[in-house]
């Protein structure tokens, strides 16, 4: 027992100082940070309308468009990492399987930009 606790002790060593790190940054953000909000730093700035007003007024679909647009790409990208450490073993096959995927995930990327879901107005 003395010996598979003595296994995890660098990493409970870890977690100690990881803590104490972040403790101490957000510490001296509190600290350091002035906290005097005003109206304009309250103020709704990625949906574009108040969080608490009436739940059926219209509002801009693109705002959604482009946070769901933004989940796609970057969940495909996510793709990339374990394919990239295990492309030695995986071969000629797994490389051009990635490289077609890409290329899918290229063209989605220029249709919507071609077709203007990423501009904004």
């Amino acid at each position: 027992m003395q010996n598979l606790l003595s296994a995890y002790f660098p990493i409970a060593v870890f977690i100690v100082i990881a803590a104490g790190v972040s403790a101490a940054m957000l510490g001296g953000s509190l600290l350091a940070g002035r906290q005097k909000p005003y109206a304009e730093k309250n103020s709704a700035y990625e949906c574009g309308f108040d969080a608490f007003d009436d739940a059926r007024r219209r509002f801009d679909v693109r705002f959604y468009l482009v946070a769901i647009l933004f989940i796609i790409f970057d969940l495909e990208v996510a793709f990339l990492f374990p394919w990239a450490i295990s492309l030695g073993r995986i071969g000629l096959f797994g490389f051009w399987s990635m490289l077609g995927f890409l290329g899918v995930l290229t063209v989605g990327f220029i249709y919507e930009w071609r077709k203007g879901a990423l501009d904004w107005e």
